[in-house]
Formats: C-alpha cells, sequence, structure tokens
C-alpha cells in the first residue's frame, strides 16, 4: 500500500497485485470505478485521477448511505506499482489495540482516527471467515468452545448460526444487522454491547479513550457530531502519502498504466 495513489486499481498478468491479496480478494465494484473514469475523461481529459476518483467516489456511497458529505482534497496523481505484499500494512479484522495503533499511526492516524473510521462498518457485509476464529478457534484449539469470552453470548449463538463452520467461506453476514445499508451511529451500540463483528471492533473496548467514545456515540444523541469526525479522518485517512505534482501519473483506464 503505497498510499492514496489508486494502487488497489491495477490488475497484474500474474496475479501479484494489491488486488489479489488475500484481504483484497473480496473487494467489489471496480468496473464501477471504470465507468466512472470513462465519464470523467470523456468530459475532461487527462485531468483527474483515478486515485482521486476513487476518493470521490467513497464520499458519495457514504453521504447516498445517509452519511455525512464532504469536500475531497484533490490533487492526487496514480501510482505505477502494485504489489500484493504491501497489504500487510492494512489492519486486520482480528488485529488487538496494540496492532491497530501501530498500524494507524505508520500513515500518521491516531487513536480517535481508528475509533472513528472503525465505524464505516457500519456499512455493508463480511464473509463468515474473517471473523469465524472468534466462534471456533480463538485460541487455536479449533474445536466448537474455542469462542472468544468477549463476545456477548447471544450475538456470538447468532453468527454461529450463519457461519457453521471455521471454514465457511461464502456466507455473508451483516457487519450492522438491520441497518447495514445505512450510515448511522448503530455500529456503536452494537460495539457497546459486545456485538461488534470483529476482533477489532471489540478491541475498541479495551482502550479508555476509545472506549469513552464507543460509549459517547452509542447513545445516538451525537450524530452530527460523530459525522463531522469521520468526515475530518477521511480526509486525513485521504492524505496519507499521496503524489503530487509531476510526481506519477494520470491513468486513462484505473486497471493499467499508461504506456
Amino acid at each position: 500500500m503505497q498510499g492514496c495513489d489508486g494502487s488497489v486499481l491495477l490488475d497484474s498478468a500474474n496475479k501479484t497485485a494489491e488486488k489479489d491479496a488475500q484481504p483484497n480478494q473480496t473487494l467489489r465494484g471496480f468496473g464501477f470505478v471504470e465507468r466512472v473514469k470513462a465519464a470523467v475523461e470523456k468530459a475532461c481529459p487527462d485531468t483527474v485521477s483515478c486515485a482521486d476518483v476513487l476518493a470521490l467516489i467513497a464520499r458519495d456511497a457514504v453521504w447516498l448511505s445517509k452519511g455525512p458529505f464532504w469536500t475531497v482534497p484533490l490533487g492526487r496523481r496514480d501510482g505505477s506499482v502494485s504489489i500484493s505484499n504491501e497489504t500487510d500494512a492494512l489492519p486486520p479484522p482480528t488485529a488487538n489495540f496494540t496492532v491497530l495503533t501501530q498500524l494507524f499511526a505508520a500513515v500518521n492516524l491516531d487513536a480517535k482516527d481508528l475509533v472513528v473510521l472503525s465505524a464505516g462498518h457500519t456499512i455493508g457485509t463480511s464473509h463468515c471467515f474473517s471473523f469465524s476464529d472468534r466462534l471456533y478457534n480463538f485460541t487455536g484449539m479449533e474445536n466448537p468452545s474455542d469462542i472468544d469470552p468477549t463476545l456477548e453470548p447471544q450475538y456470538m449463538m447468532r453468527l454461529k448460526s450463519k457461519c457453521a463452520s471455521l471454514n465457511d467461506n461464502t456466507t455473508l453476514v451483516e457487519m450492522d444487522p438491520g441497518s447495514f445499508k445505512t450510515f448511522d451511529t448503530d455500529y456503536f451500540k452494537l460495539v457497546s454491547k459486545r456485538r461488534g463483528l470483529f476482533h477489532s471492533d471489540g478491541a475498541l473496548l479495551t482502550d479508555p479513550f476509545t472506549r469513552a467514545y464507543v460509549q459517547r456515540h452509542a447513545t445516538g444523541a451525537f450524530k452530527e457530531e460523530f459525522f463531522a469526525d469521520f468526515a475530518a479522518s477521511m480526509i486525513k485517512m485521504g492524505n496519507a502519502n499521496p503524489l503530487t505534482g509531476s510526481q506519477g501519473e494520470i491513468r486513462k483506464k484505473c486497471s493499467v498504466v499508461n504506456h
């Protein structure tokens, strides 16, 4: 992960690009990005990078899901390198608080950014394999009783009813049950009740600062405050190591470098 340079959009002939790495194999929407880029190129050739297109799409996806709207700083350039093992810098769903803060700090994001951006899990679904270790193999014993003790028991049983085994790699589970298509503060309510889907969600309760933030916004009384925080953290994350000026290029197609 070079930074915000659109490298995750690049294809590779030998399947060694970022999009081919295990954490990214469930990413979708690449065709949509290409269609948006094609429309932008038709209207304004060689001007708007794929990195900027992706940042704008992310903003609009949040807004269309009833979340905040923010002005996206533009001017990023596209990178020409995409290597699968660079996804090691992505925070895994199995990470504890120490690992999470270290990975965030590496791109100049702090504990507040961590708890705020984690709430992006209010939208979407996850495959069972991203969290099934919490249900069947939390300490490496690989048996039905080897569960994460921090999971709320009823929620744990509900997840087990959906994910029948450690090896289920097809079933999808809503990350924010009941409102997984709406950007809201329900994520914090779930985490505060020990019903966060990922170990990384539950890890937010192990630190005094992030726990207090979760509990404050679990009340649902400070939605606009959270929306402002989310917008600020998205802008901050979008400024992580961008290519600017004469660096990189502006790709004509997002999946391939210019020739």
